[in-house]
C-alpha cells in the first residue's frame, strides 16, 4: 500500500506547480519528494502530527517541516508547536467548515433529556473531554438537578467513561448517541442548550489543534465551553460565541455556563456571527492568497 502511495505521488506531483501536504505520512513523503523536484510545497498543520513525544518521530517531521517552503497552521497553538523549527513561512489560517453540510432552514427539534442540555460531537475519547464533563457532574447537578449530558460520536471509550459515571453516582445523567448521521446530529445540536468540548492533550502528545465541531454549532446558534491551552482557544471567540475554560475546574465551568444561560440569546447570536468567519467560501480566500505569494 505504502509503495503504491509513494509511485501515486511522484506521477501527480511532476506536473504540478503547488504541492499541499497534510497528516503525518503526507508530510514526510512531500518533503522527501522535494529532494527530487523543485516546486511550490505547503504544508497544513493540525497539531498531533507535528506532537510526538518520542524522539525519533519529533526530529523525522521537524526535518520534513523544513523542507517545506510553508506553513500553514490552523490554530495559534498548532504555530506554538512549530515555533522552535524558527520558519519564516508560518502562518495561521483557521479551519472552515462546508455550510452545505447543514439545512439552516430546519427547525425541527428532538425532546432531549434534561435542563439544560450539554453536547459534545467528537470521537468518546480522553483527548476530546467527554471524561472531563463526567467528572464535574456532581458538582454541576447541585445547581443544576435536570441537567443532562449528551455525547456523540464513535464510542471508542464508552464502556471505560459510563464505569465511572457509575461510580460518580451520574450514569441518570448521561446519553451517549453514538456516530449519527448529519441531519440526525443537526436535530441534536437544535434541541440542545450549550456545546461543550473540554480536550486536554493526551500522553503521547494528541492534542486538539483547533475544533471544528465548535464552529459548526455555532452555526446552528449553539454557543459553547471549550478548554484553553489547546487550539480550542482560536476555535471560539471568548465572552462572545462561548467562554474558554480550564478543562478541569468545575468550579469555572459552572460559572461559564451560568454566563452563557443568563444572556442566551447575546450569546447565540454572537456564535451564529463567528461561525459566519469560518465558512470556506471565507476562509479559502485566505489560502489562495499565501498559494499566490
Amino acid at each position: 500500500m505504502y509503495l503504491n502511495r509513494i509511485i501515486i505521488l511522484f506521477k501527480l506531483i511532476k506536473p504540478s506547480d503547488v504541492v499541499i501536504a497534510t497528516g503525518k505520512f503526507s508530510l514526510w513523503l512531500v518533503a522527501f519528494s522535494s529532494l527530487f523536484y523543485n516546486k511550490k510545497f505547503i504544508a497544513i498543520l493540525h497539531g498531533s502530527e507535528v506532537n510526538y513525544s518520542q524522539k525519533f518521530l519529533k526530529h523525522s517531521i521537524n526535518w520534513s517541516l523544513k523542507r517545506f517552503s510553508k506553513l500553514i497552521a490552523v490554530s495559534n497553538y498548532t504555530k506554538s508547536l512549530v515555533s522552535h523549527l524558527n520558519h519564516q513561512g508560518i502562518v495561521v489560517i483557521p479551519n472552515g467548515f462546508d455550510t452545505s453540510k447543514w439545512n439552516l432552514k430546519n427547525t425541527q427539534t428532538l425532546n432531549l433529556n434534561g435542563q439544560p442540555k450539554l453536547i459534545t460531537v467528537g470521537n468518546v475519547t480522553n483527548r476530546k473531554g467527554q471524561l472531563n464533563v463526567i467528572n464535574m457532574l456532581p458538582e454541576l447537578i447541585k445547581n443544576y438537578p435536570e441537567i443532562h449530558y449528551h455525547c456523540v460520536g464513535i464510542p471508542t471509550q464508552k464502556e471505560e467513561f459510563i464505569s465511572i459515571a457509575l461510580k460518580l453516582k451520574v450514569e441518570t445523567h448521561i446519553t451517549f448517541h453514538g456516530k449519527v448521521s448529519d441531519s440526525h446530529l443537526q436535530e441534536l445540536l437544535q434541541s440542545s442548550d450549550v456545546f461543550v468540548m473540554l480536550s486536554n492533550p493526551t500522553q503521547t502528545g494528541d492534542v486538539e489543534g483547533f475544533g471544528i465541531a465548535i464552529i459548526e454549532a455555532n452555526a446552528l446558534g449553539l454557543p459553547s465551553v471549550g478548554s484553553i491551552n489547546c487550539g480550542i482557544e482560536d476555535a471560539i471567540s471568548n465572552k462572545k460565541s462561548g467562554i474558554l475554560v480550564t478543562y478541569n475546574d468545575s468550579e469555572v465551568f459552572l460559572k461559564a455556563l451560568n454566563e452563557i444561560l443568563s444572556k442566551y440569546e447575546n450569546y447565540k447570536f454572537e456564535a451564529k456571527q463567528w461561525a459566519k468567519q469560518h465558512t470556506w467560501e471565507t476562509i479559502i480566500k485566505q489560502y489562495i492568497k499565501e498559494i499566490n505569494l
